[in-house]
C-alpha cells in the first residue's frame, strides 16, 4: 500500500494544479445542460478522447521524450487525472456546444481554455518543455477542435 501511494506522486510541484482543473471540467461536464450531445455520444467520446489521450502520452511524453508531466519515472494522480479528464471533459463541452454557425468561434475558445491549462501546468511547474512547446500546442488543439471532434461526431450519429 506504500509502494502505491508513493507511486502516486503525492509531492510532485503544482500537483494541485491538475487535480482542480480535471474535477473542474468533469464536473461541469457532467452537470451542464446536454444541448447537443447525447449521454450515448458523451461514452464513446470519454472512451476515444481518452485512448488517444494516453496513447499520445506514451508516444510523446515516453517516446519521444517532449515533455515531463510531474515525475516522467511515475505515471502519478496528476497524471492520471489530466489525462483522462482534462481533454475527454473539454471535448463533451465542446461538442456539447457546436454547431454549424459557431464550429470556429468554438474552436478559437477551447483552444484558448486548453492552452492556457497548458501554460497553467508550466506555471506552476508540474510541466516541464523538452523539445515541446506552446506553438505545436495551438496547431494541435486546433486541428483536434476544428476538424477531428466535427468529425468523430459525424461518424458517432451515422453509426
Amino acid at each position: 500500500m506504500q509502494e502505491f501511494i508513493k507511486n502516486l506522486d503525492l509531492g510532485a510541484k503544482g500537483l494541485w494544479f491538475p487535480v482542480a482543473a480535471s474535477v473542474l471540467f468533469a464536473i461541469t461536464a457532467l452537470i451542464i445542460p446536454k444541448k447537443n450531445i447525447s449521454w450515448k455520444e458523451i461514452y464513446i467520446t470519454f472512451g476515444v478522447v481518452g485512448l488517444v489521450t494516453w496513447f499520445s502520452d506514451g508516444l510523446l511524453a515516453r517516446g519521444f521524450d517532449l515533455f515531463d508531466i510531474g515525475d516522467p519515472k511515475k505515471a502519478g494522480l496528476g497524471d492520471i487525472l489530466s489525462y483522462t479528464f482534462i481533454p475527454t471533459s473539454l471535448a463533451i463541452l465542446y461538442l456539447n456546444f457546436l454547431t454549424k454557425k459557431n464550429k470556429w468561434k468554438l474552436t478559437i475558445c477551447f483552444t484558448i481554455i486548453s492552452l492556457l491549462i497548458e501554460f497553467g501546468m508550466v506555471y506552476v511547474g508540474y510541466m516541464k518543455y523538452k523539445g515541446w512547446n506552446w506553438l505545436i500546442s495551438i496547431i494541435v488543439f486546433l486541428i483536434a477542435f476544428g476538424i477531428i471532434l466535427p468529425i468523430h461526431i459525424r461518424f458517432i450519429r451515422k453509426v
